[in-house]
């Protein structure tokens, strides 16, 4: 059981590169330096139980933009995977850290990645959760994937964001989806708000929206072996491994191809972090690689 005092985060502001975003912290100012990225949708508050668990650890949470409370992208801006990863440069400029461990989630994780390939040198460990790199695309995929990204884009963008009458309502929306009805209630607080006609959804609508490019599978691989730091990837047993079969092959392509790296595997669904059980067995295992490999 955690310190409820321990628990409550510390609530963060920073302007990036002339966007505004928020997050939120866990643990001593001079812990371990931790930068944590979530999920598709998701937001800082998916740490809400992971965060507090890693002790003696300075994890910080950030809202990826146009997500939780961080501001939304201009509108001719996207959401490539790729485009917070300048963003999260000028975040550990920000902070002082000179190296830093990378916590990520399912989409976060897969952004993490890319970030540590192109960063090595500032990065010391990275964890990835139930993900580890994106699931690559055709050689040949290139023409379809830049149509679905102009038509997709511009409808998107002329979207109104999706109302709920209450908190409730949105859980219910989202535990329809492939989340348990705990895992919707963590992050409901984050992900919605209240306005004079119901509760709206904080979300930029352009994250639905097909990337501009995506990678191809030797990318993917240059990826790999690009990450020269450990890595240890924890998969859920009832998480993304279910739903398709890529994570089992980046699974094998990870073994080969970066240089230290290690998989675990623990029961429970793609939100296990947000489970108080699962976030202890999660705590453990990075605690202990941390201390065997930094």
């Amino acid at each position: 059981m955690q310190d409820s005092n321990k628990s409550q985060p510390e609530d963060c502001r920073w302007t990036l590169d002339g966007l505004q975003y928020a997050g939120l912290a866990w643990g001593p100012e001079d812990g371990r330096p931790v930068l944590a990225t979530h999920g598709w949708m998701d937001h800082a508050d998916s740490f809400r139980e992971l965060g507090p668990r890693l002790t003696g650890c300075r994890v910080v949470a950030i809202d990826l933009s146009g997500q939780g409370h961080s501001a939304h992208r201009s509108p001719d801006a996207t959401y490539n995977l790729w485009d917070d990863l300048p963003q999260m440069a000028a975040l550990l400029d920000t902070l002082g850290w000179q190296t830093v461990t990378l916590l990520g989630h399912s989409r976060g994780a897969n952004i993490n990645s890319l970030f540590a390939a192109a960063q090595p040198d500032r990065i010391n460990a990275v964890i990835a959760l139930d993900a580890l790199v994106p699931d690559p695309v055709a050689d040949d995929a290139v023409v379809d994937t830049l149509r679905a990204f102009i038509e997709e884009t511009r409808r998107q963008s002329q979207r109104r964001r999706r109302t709920f009458t209450s908190k409730d309502d949105y859980v219910t929306r989202r535990s329809e989806r492939r989340n348990s009805r705990q895992t919707a209630e963590a992050l409901v607080d984050r992900a919605v708000a209240e306005t004079s006609d119901g509760f709206h959804t904080r979300a930029d609508a352009r994250l639905f929206a097909s990337s501009a490019m995506k990678l191809t599978r030797p990318q993917v691989e240059a990826v790999l072996r690009a990450l020269t730091m450990p890595v240890l990837n924890i998969w859920a047993e009832g998480g993304l491994p279910t739903y398709t079969t890529w994570p089992a092959e980046a699974r094998r392509l990870a073994t080969n191809l970066v240089a230290d790296y290690e998989a675990i595997d623990i029961p429970g669904d793609h939100h296990v972090h947000l489970d108080p059980q699962g976030a202890e067995r999660i705590a453990t295992a990075i605690l202990d690689f941390l201390d065997r490999k930094t």
